[in-house]
C-alpha cells in the first residue's frame, strides 16, 4: 500500500449505509461495478454541505427508491480498500425506517435492482458482497447494536 507524501494530507472516503428491515427481511442492492455485480446495503458517499444523516436519506432513496429515516447509528466502520491502494473508507451505517412502498422508481445508474433477503439469503451470496462490511453491518444490526442519533454532531456553517 502507498503512502501519502509528506506535502499531502491523506483522507478517508467517507460512507453511509442503511440498514432498513421488513418482515425479517433486509433492503439490499445488486448493483454492477468495476469487480462485477455485487450485493450491497443501499449506500454510497457524503456529498459536500451535507449531513451524515442527510446522505443516508439520500443514497437510500436513489439506490432503492424507498424514503428511509434514519433512526439510530449501528456502527462506524474504518476499512482498507483491498487492492493496494491508499484508498480507506470510513463508514457509517444507520438503522432506518422506510416507507411501505419505493416513492421513485428511477434507480441510480449502476443500481440492477433494490432487493428484500433475508440474513441467511445474504450471507449465502456471500462472494458477491461489495466488502466485508456488509456482512459486519448486518451482524451489529441484528445483535442490537445501536447508538442514538444525537450522538452525531454537525457544526454546520
Amino acid at each position: 500500500m502507498s503512502s501519502p507524501t509528506p506535502d499531502t494530507q491523506w483522507k478517508p472516503n467517507t460512507t453511509v449505509a442503511a440498514l432498513i428491515e421488513r418482515d425479517g427481511r433486509l433492503l439490499m442492492v445488486r448493483e454492477q461495478t468495476e469487480h462485477g455485480l455485487r450485493l450491497n446495503q443501499p449506500a454510497g458517499h457524503l456529498e459536500y454541505g451535507e449531513t451524515l444523516l442527510q446522505a443516508v436519506t439520500r443514497e437510500a432513496l436513489e439506490e432503492t427508491g424507498y424514503a428511509a429515516q434514519p433512526v439510530a447509528l449501528c456502527g462506524i466502520y474504518l476499512a482498507d480498500k483491498d487492492d493496494n491502494s491508499d484508498i480507506t473508507y470510513l463508514r457509517f451505517a444507520f438503522v432506518c425506517d422506510a416507507g411501505a412502498a419505493p416513492i421513485r422508481s428511477q434507480l441510480d445508474d449502476g443500481i440492477v435492482e433494490a432487493v428484500w433477503l433475508t440474513p441467511a439469503e445474504i450471507r449465502a451470496q456471500q462472494a458477491l458482497w461489495r466488502s466485508p462490511l456488509v456482512g459486519r453491518c448486518i451482524d451489529d444490526y441484528l445483535a442490537g447494536q445501536r447508538l442514538p442519533l444525537s450522538c452525531i454532531y454537525h457544526l454546520g456553517h
